[in-house]
């Protein structure tokens, strides 16, 4: 009995490709939106993953602004706050109550055109400390970082990025040479050994100035936009924090239990702010992706109960060569979740294709972008599908099945 049916939507189907197609293109989308996000939602957590184990799990970064334990720092959200300076992150270096301090760095930053005989580039500057190199593990592929005095100085020196440097330089060695950044010239001390991406920014199109000359050069501020400190004992870095957190009130003249104008994180802790924040999109996304399935399990209501209407001629007959109400309603709710299944696991396959492109697109940027479909999201869109399937096919095969035979063969 199960083959006759299936066999019966199979040529249903075939007489009306168009309209099955159009009935099941909802659920396509639907499905391979589901898939696609959630896949997507997985390779870009895998970019923070990655970045989290490139940089090492000693380090504590230091935000200005205030917020709390489970949400993001304040200044991410493009907010200028003036309540850290470099000063304060000097004195963390030179306290005697953080042992396990090995070194740091403030940060600044800012985009701008940098030219060079005529070749231009889009870079962006980034004013930090002579420690970088060590606190964020980065080498120098030739030449110097600047020192601490060209930092108290203010001198006018630049460390190029790798690809910065190909993009001005070329094959020319940049050693020696002056670049303008906002009409200020910049002597090219070093270039960096190649790094590739942190998060969903390219650290090869970085340059990097002191920050005192980031700061009152060509900024014209004295705060700073973060900091990071790297710990010599990782299983130092909570208490180590607790005490940075104390320095820094006592600096602020804010009291022990009082609300601090800063934020001291971890790895751990921006790690989890970051799947927080992914987790949320990802469900934002797929809910948003749902409605396509929603409304294609309306478009399939509607459309198998025009189909109703259509072949009532065709259930009159069958009725009365024998069919029962059973042997009708089966018939069109098989039909109904056949088509749903298919739909599907086409929306299935389509997902992972455009999954897979991405992948390859973002990891061509050099980002370390995993290409990763769950089986839970493929065992999600096949149940969904003959779900929607079922509920939308009730309706139809029960009117359908409830035709009187002599009422439908006399249908005009």
């Amino acid at each position: 009995m199960l083959v006759e049916h299936l066999s019966g939507t199979i040529n249903n189907i075939r007489q009306n490709k168009t309209r099955a197609f159009l009935t099941m293109l909802g659920i396509i989308i639907g499905i391979a939106g589901v898939i696609m996000i959630i896949s997507v939602g997985a390779g870009a957590q895998s970019i923070i993953i990655n970045q989290v184990k490139d940089q090492g799990s000693n380090l504590l970064a230091i935000f200005p602004g205030n917020t709390d334990e489970e949400g993001p720092p304040a200044a991410v959200f493009g907010i200028t706050i003036t309540t850290l300076t470099n000063e304060d992150i000097l004195s963390l270096k030179n306290s005697k109550r953080l042992q396990y301090v090995e070194d740091v760095s403030s940060y600044v930053q800012g985009t701008d055109t940098v030219s060079w005989k005529g070749h231009t580039a889009e870079a962006t500057f980034i004013g930090s400390s002579y420690a970088v190199p060590n606190v964020e593990s980065a080498a120098v592929e030739y030449g110097n970082f600047f020192t601490v005095e060209d930092e108290k100085s203010l001198q006018r020196v630049a460390v190029l990025g790798a690809d910065i440097a190909e993009n001005i330089f070329g094959d020319e060695n940049p050693i020696g040479e002056k670049i303008k950044i906002e009409k200020h010239n910049f002597k090219i001390i070093g270039v960096m050994e190649k790094r590739g991406s942190s998060g969903f920014s390219n650290n090869d199109t970085n340059i990097y100035i002191p920050v005192t000359t980031a700061q009152k050069l060509l900024l014209g501020i004295n705060h700073i936009s973060f900091a990071r400190v790297k710990i010599s004992d990782e299983s130092q870095i909570e208490r180590t924090a607790e005490i940075i957190e104390e320095i820094l009130k006592e600096r602020h003249d804010i009291d022990i239990g009082g609300l601090a104008d800063f934020d001291v994180k971890n790895q751990k802790d921006a790690l989890d702010v970051l799947f927080s924040i992914t987790n949320a999109i990802t469900l934002f996304l797929t809910s948003i992706a749902s409605i396509a399935l929603l409304v294609g399990s309306i478009g399939i209501m509607n459309i198998m109960l025009v189909a109703v209407q259509e072949r009532i001629r065709e259930i009159g007959l069958r009725k009365a060569v024998g069919a029962t109400k059973k042997d009708i309603f089966l018939q069109f709710l098989i039909e109904t979740i056949f088509m749903t299944l298919i739909a599907g696991i086409v929306g299935i396959l389509i997902g992972i294709a455009i999954s897979y492109v991405i992948a390859i697109i973002v990891q061509s940027l050099n980002y370390e972008w995993h290409f990763s479909i769950s089986t839970l999201s493929i065992i999600l869109g096949a149940g969904v599908s003959g779900f929607i399937g079922l509920l939308s096919g009730i309706v139809p095969a029960i009117k359908a099945g409830k035709l009187n035979p002599i009422e439908a063969l006399t249908y005009e």
